[in-house]
């Protein structure tokens, strides 16, 4: 049996899940964070989608590799996959469930979710300063 967590299966919900990837997207200064919740929508690609931006694209980097490090340190969970590195405008995180995506400004005014996906429950984060 191997000890390896791929998912956040063993966490016991999703509100704490939720909590540590935000306290993560605010140590590296994140902003807009937010959460649209996907669950009532039958064709959705996850459950919910957890969004955020930064002011540069070494920024946008930071903020994934601390989400993927805090998860992995805490509570031993690891993405399923990630993308976006390359050139860091918009990395996605794939925690099964739940995707993070990591935006700069531009990028994520140009995808806008948020829009794409309006009839969903979207909430809000506010901003730490």
């Amino acid at each position: 049996m191997t000890d390896k967590l791929t998912s956040k299966s063993r966490m016991t919900d999703s509100a704490s899940f939720d909590n540590l990837v935000i306290d993560a997207i605010q140590d590296r200064k994140g902003k807009e964070i937010t959460i649209i919740d996907l669950s009532s929508i039958e064709a959705a690609p996850a459950m919910k989608f957890i969004l955020c931006q930064g002011t540069s694209n070494q920024q946008v980097a930071a903020i994934a590799d601390h989400v993927r490090d805090a998860l992995l340190e805490s509570n031993r969970i690891k993405p399923y996959n990630y993308d976006g590195y390359r050139n860091a405008q918009w990395i996605v995180i794939d925690y099964g469930d739940t995707l993070v995506h990591v935006f700069t400004r531009e990028a994520r005014s140009l995808y806008n979710l948020e829009e794409l996906w309006s009839d969903a429950v979207i909430t809000n984060i506010p901003d730490l300063d």
